[in-house]
């Protein structure tokens, strides 16, 4: 039996919505001056486990990207980033990069997964919206594919807002069309 489509209106809102939390991301990706790449944004950890230079620019947009890339995957079994990323978040025996990862290697990374956010989104089924993932970051519990889509809308923001003032380009008027 074929599986259909999830409603159109549902998966071009969820579409419009990821897509602009993408441009925002980008918008404060391009615009980050050289001098402020390794910039501790967070000037206490929130959480003293995490990796030194995780509280820089470039890692917490490393970070984001690799939500989004996890959620869209739809499962946390087998997922790792792609080349040139070795930092696996999930991973705590992963080894925190030597050395930052470049503005062209996010940006690149951001395109693909704008591309990839753009197919999973079109291609949503009722089947793939409604089936159940566990991801550790939700203590366990399960949560529809959905509304995965919708916390990662939400992780995006959450985690970079520090870095707004950085950017002063993180404001976003909307995807359109």
């Amino acid at each position: 039996m074929a599986e259909h489509l999830m409603e159109t209106t549902w998966r071009t809102a969820l579409w419009r919505q990821l897509g602009a939390a993408i441009d925002m991301l980008e918008n404060a990706l391009l615009a980050c001056p050289a001098p402020l790449w390794k910039e501790r944004v967070f000037r206490e950890h929130p959480d003293h486990s995490l990796p030194a230079g995780f509280d820089q620019f470039w890692s917490i947009t490393y970070h984001v990207l690799f939500g989004l890339d996890w959620y869209l995957s739809g499962s946390p079994e087998g997922f790792a980033p792609p080349a040139p990323f070795t930092w696996n978040v999930l991973d705590t025996a992963s080894v925190f990069p030597g050395q930052p990862y470049t503005k062209e290697e996010l940006h690149g990374y951001l395109v693909q997964l704008r591309q990839k956010c753009q197919v999973t989104m079109a291609e949503l089924s009722d089947v793939q919206a409604h089936r159940q993932v566990t991801f550790p970051c939700q203590g366990g519990n399960s949560l529809s594919f959905f509304e995965l889509q919708l916390y990662g809308m939400r992780h995006g923001p959450r985690t970079c807002g520090p870095t707004e003032p950085f950017s002063r380009t993180a404001r976003h008027p909307g995807r359109g069309t």
